[in-house]
């Protein structure tokens, strides 16, 4: 399946807006239930993220490779050059506006469907230096997650697995794991719990693609090659009947053990 660039454009559009109202709409929802408890806001907050995640890419990745994020485009360009079936630099330039694109248009979706104002920019500061090592780690995380999924043809774990490390990665954290330049660059229009001032998001912007820039290098380390298509290093015949004609066949020949 391989559809036209301006329909996986839609489907990032699409799936990145989604995300970010998940994401600001169950910090708005986990303000209003828990208004008193930090900690359970954001363990409501994280929960529904992971959850809704693994949802949408299961919903879009037949369509566009459920990216959602300007970081694992820019490493499926840099990983796949080369290859034939790698991400083109036009694909890259429709995908990293969609994104961005839909993410500002999922938060404004998310304030209204709670009676907020379309845009409110963000008060709440995020600069500081161990927040943006976070954010270095959580997007090194992912990079490395997605792609060592994929070179070892294990890509349809990747909605359980991505969902599960960025609900993870809310905790394990010091930024809670933005890990999406578009993401970031959207929460900064939602002064509620999910937001970010519009002066910490260059920052943000910047380490997470330090930390792609780090997944990258470790996916070339670990796996440099794809082994989803190299031959597997045994040949195993599951099949019963060809197997025992193959065992009789070699030991007419005198080559069976």
């Amino acid at each position: 399946m391989n559809p036209h660039p301006a329909r996986r454009a839609l489907a990032e559009f699409l799936g990145t807006g989604l995300l970010v109202t998940l994401v600001v709409g169950s910090g708005i929802m986990a303000q209003r239930l828990s208004p008193s408890d930090v900690g359970l806001q954001l363990l409501e907050n994280s929960t529904a993220t992971a959850l809704g995640l693994a949802v949408l890419i299961l919903i879009f990745a037949p369509l566009s490779g459920a990216h959602f994020n300007p970081a694992v485009t820019l490493a499926d360009y840099v990983l796949g050059r080369g290859r034939q079936d790698g991400l083109t630099a036009r694909v890259v330039a429709l995908y990293i506006p969609a994104q961005v694109a839909g993410g500002i248009c999922g938060t404004i979706l998310a304030n209204l469907m709670f009676a907020l104002p379309a845009v409110t920019l963000s008060t709440k500061d995020r600069s500081a230096g161990h927040l943006w090592l976070g954010e270095v780690v959580a997007t090194a995380g992912l990079i490395l997650l997605i792609f060592s999924l994929g070179r070892t043809g294990r890509g349809h774990y990747g909605p359980a697995a991505v969902g599960a490390y960025i609900g993870a990665a809310y905790w394990f954290t010091s930024s809670t794991s933005f890990a999406n330049p578009a993401v970031a660059i959207a929460r900064a229009f939602t002064d509620t719990f999910a937001g970010i001032k519009p002066s910490s998001v260059p920052a943000f912007v910047a380490f997470e693609l330090v930390g792609a820039a780090v997944g990258i290098g470790l996916i070339a380390l670990l796996y440099p090659t794809d082994r989803a298509t190299a031959p597997a290093p045994v040949d195993i015949n599951t099949d019963p009947d060809s197997a025992s004609t193959d065992l009789a066949n070699a030991t007419s020949n005198g080559s069976a053990p």
